[in-house]
């Protein structure tokens, strides 16, 4: 096969949503929902003892904050701060008390009002893989993440109906300067797509910059998006039980804008907790409660995520694990805990493949059933992970996006009544006959199934025939057609401007020391 090298863009992508006959077929832009009840891994019972042992940990063990501004917010909510370790114990009261004041769904609203994205109770949003150091397509190979791949992946995110928001710099531009490259991510996200986004909140100011610049485009103030957020942030926890003093003041900043926070415990069993699931799963709680509750002393209302990312890690070489049985497990019962709180639960669809291919998509399937049955709200990292996370894959791109088009179709509700049940048509039709002209048939036999985006039905013989292509390589065509196809949303000028302006007073002052 001859791959082409050129990366093309302009033109306009029609979707199967418009009728158009030509560009990428795809269902419309929707908002999922989930009809079906969660599943429960653990009893009640089970879930109360984790729950239990959350508690011993934020009471006896206590979460090193090395925030001294966060220690001071958490004190005067009435927890006990030992400065002389930065540590911070919360008795289970008070952790009810905080945590029962963040609300149960919330709506992020980005430029464009169309796309704005329910999160919580029975809704599914999906995001872009999010902090990459390297990108890889089959064209020109494995290379460190820049500030071209990232406008890429922002306009594929644009271009397909299945990824309703921007994770946080997915091919990070590392040519550029490291204080100030967070400008030209949001600025990309803002122009080359009309969808929210995930605001880096490694210290004040990044978050403030993401924040802003939102409000920016529409036409909004910070303040004024206080009450009606556009964008959120993940605060990882630097697991077993530590939160940094840039993360907090991150957190803190979003929430005192009003803005959506995650808190994710990175908490990999035998690595970062202890090696049973009960026992991550319990560090994985305190640790997200505190967080949580942070944000609440901080803003009471302020909307908020219960992140889960537990796998486990290769007990042969201690590297990260991750489609596996117990991370599709993690990822049930972690939607029980987070549903006994009332809080919205964010999951990750993840895998540890090297490469786009039968590992990566079996591992993120196993990992995409846990967050669906466990009933997540958010998948994070849903469309182009690989290698961990450390590797943003064009082709795996496009994988995601079938698979999650596949789930979604899952999803829709079948509904039973006279007509799907068809008796009229199974009369119609004699013994050993069949139903390819039977009218029932025919009306709807072009909206009958799901239409997939990559899978190839073809008979062997068709297939070899039309050049015996495998589910790569017709990733790759996709996601160049996407870019070829590829329309950037319309924009006031007035506000391309303002976002232009800000974008260039930041880097001065950031220049100049100001973080």
């Amino acid at each position: 096969m001859t791959i082409t090298t050129t990366i093309r863009r302009g033109g306009r992508r029609r979707g199967r949503a418009e009728g158009a006959g030509g560009g990428i077929a795809q269902p419309g832009w929707r908002q999922v929902t989930n009809p079906y009840a969660p599943m429960a891994l653990f009893s009640r019972d089970e879930i109360e003892a984790i729950d239990a042992t959350s508690m011993r940990i934020l009471e006896e063990l206590g979460i090193e904050l090395m925030s001294p501004r966060a220690c001071d917010v958490l004190e005067r909510a009435g927890a006990q701060v030992d400065r002389a370790t930065m540590t911070v114990r919360m008795d289970r009261a008070l952790v009810a008390e905080l945590v029962a004041k963040a609300p149960s769904e919330f709506t992020l609203t980005p430029c464009n009002p169309a796309h704005a994205v329910r999160i919580g109770g029975n809704s599914v949003v999906t995001t872009l893989v999010a902090g990459p150091p390297a990108v890889h397509d089959r064209i020109r190979g494995r290379r460190a993440s820049n500030l071209a791949d990232y406008r890429n992946f922002i306009r594929l995110t644009q271009s397909f109906n299945a990824v309703h928001m921007i994770g946080n710099q997915v091919a990070a531009p590392i040519e550029m300067p490291a204080n100030n490259r967070h400008l030209d991510c949001y600025l990309a996200n803002l122009t080359l797509s009309d969808r929210s986004f995930h605001c880096t909140s490694i210290g004040r100011g990044r978050a403030l910059d993401g924040i802003e610049m939102m409000a920016i485009s529409r036409g909004l103030t910070a303040e004024q998006m206080i009450g009606d957020p556009g964008v959120t942030t993940i605060i990882s926890v630097n697991s077993p039980r530590r939160f940094d003093d840039a993360m907090a003041d991150g957190l803190m900043t979003m929430a005192e804008y009003g803005q959506s926070v995650c808190v994710t415990p990175f908490t990999l069993m035998g690595a970062m907790t202890p090696v049973t699931l009960p026992a991550a799963l319990a560090q994985q709680n305190a640790e997200a409660l505190f967080g949580i509750a942070l944000v609440q002393a901080i803003r009471s209302g302020c909307p908020v995520m219960y992140g889960a990312f537990t796998s486990n890690v290769d007990m042969k070489s201690g590297a990260p694990a991750f489609g596996t049985p117990e991370n599709a497990k993690a990822n049930i019962a972690s939607g029980q805990l987070a549903r006994r709180y009332g809080l919205p639960y964010r999951a990750t669809p993840s895998n540890a493949s090297n490469a786009a291919d039968g590992q990566a998509v079996w591992e993120t399937m196993m990992s995409l059933w846990g967050c669906v049955l466990g009933g997540a709200n958010m998948l994070y990292h849903a469309a182009g992970w690989l290698e961990g996370g450390l590797c943003a894959s064009y082709e795996k791109f496009v994988m995601d996006v079938e698979m999650l088009e596949m789930m979604f179709a899952f999803l829709e509700p079948t509904r039973v009544d006279a007509d799907t049940l068809g008796f009229d048509a199974i009369a119609r039709v004699a013994p050993g006959g069949h139903f390819f002209g039977d009218a029932h048939t025919m009306a709807r036999y072009q909206t009958a199934f799901h239409a997939p985006l990559l899978s190839n039905w073809q008979n062997h013989e068709a297939w070899v025939a039309a050049g015996a292509e495998d589910a790569t390589q017709r990733a790759t065509k996709l996601w160049q057609t996407a870019l070829d196809d590829y329309e950037e949303p319309a924009m006031d000028p007035a506000i391309r401007e303002a976002l232009d302006a800000h974008v260039a007073r930041r880097k001065e002052e950031i220049g100049a020391g100001d973080p």
